[in-house]
């Protein structure tokens, strides 16, 4: 059991590795003076993302990137908060990076680092695929990290669920959306079925850039709890509780099915009901 004040964030991410990590820092701040215990950011906050911010990584100024990070390490420590950062990882020369979730702890320390499994088609143009789940453990409450893309795929969800995640770090990078894009309409549903469905809280954000849609914090019960205001940067607090009860349709039946038992109550044996061609 265990009580955790969660920091969600906003801001339009760009190819500007000094401004992101200024604004990564600035939000610290405003998360510490909100007492969070944990600050949530977008995908690729940091380095801003491959394909739309940058053309290409190839050319990419990672000791650059390294300095930002180490000064954002540095606060953590100071202001005593966990953190969850997206930003590309560098790998060895001529292999594409990983797009990544770090996991840095209230000592300003990097203990785990999330790579987003499913790339999109675009994706994999600029990075390498993850392999495997994280999870950790603040103040009581196990953690575990998603990342844009692998929202479409349930079975990840499924498998954090069996590793007793109870709150869900879900970072995207959904911005610059075309007019006309289906996205803000789709994402937030998609989000509330996967914490319906598998009983967790859910924290997610986006870049706040333009044509984007807006962050969400939300119940197990697949309720949205709170969201920012849409294409402005912002930080939004929320308690998650695990104490509090919240309605699970599911919960009498979920581990049956995860098990491969796909139906409720007792099947029957009848010559009625296993003759499916006649009535």
């Amino acid at each position: 059991m265990g009580r955790l004040l969660v920091a969600t964030c906003q801001f339009p991410v760009s190819a500007d590795v000094s401004a992101n990590a200024e604004w990564i820092r600035k939000q610290l701040r405003q998360a510490h003076a909100l007492h969070a215990d944990i600050v949530h950011f977008s995908e690729c906050a940091l380095s801003g993302y491959a394909g739309v911010d940058h053309k290409t990584l190839d050319d990419f100024n990672w000791a650059k990137q390294r300095e930002s990070l180490e000064s954002i390490l540095s606060l953590a420590d100071e202001l005593d908060l966990w953190v969850v950062l997206g930003s590309a990882h560098p790998l060895k020369k001529g292999v594409k990076p990983h797009n990544s979730l770090y996991v840095i702890n209230s000592e300003g320390k990097i203990v785990d680092r999330y790579d987003k499994r499913f790339c999109t088609g675009g994706d994999l143009k600029h990075y390498s695929p993850g392999d495997h789940f994280v999870t950790f453990d603040v103040k009581g409450v196990r953690c575990g990290l998603l990342i844009c893309y692998d929202i479409r795929f349930p079975e990840l969800y499924r498998q954090y669920h069996t590793m007793g995640v109870q709150l869900m770090f879900h970072s995207f990078y959904n911005a610059r959306q075309k007019e006309g894009s289906i996205h803000p309409k789709i994402m937030p549903p998609t989000a509330q079925a996967r914490a319906a469905t598998n009983h967790m809280f859910l924290s997610v954000n986006n870049s706040c850039a333009p044509r984007s849609w807006e962050s969400l914090f939300i119940t197990p019960d697949g309720l949205i709890q709170q969201k920012l205001p849409l294409d402005q940067a912002g930080i939004m607090t929320n308690l998650m509780d695990t104490t509090r009860k919240y309605y699970d349709a599911s919960r009498p039946y979920r581990l049956d099915c995860i098990n491969g038992k796909w139906h409720s109550g007792d099947t029957i044996d009848d010559p009625r009901s296993m003759n499916r061609q006649g009535y």
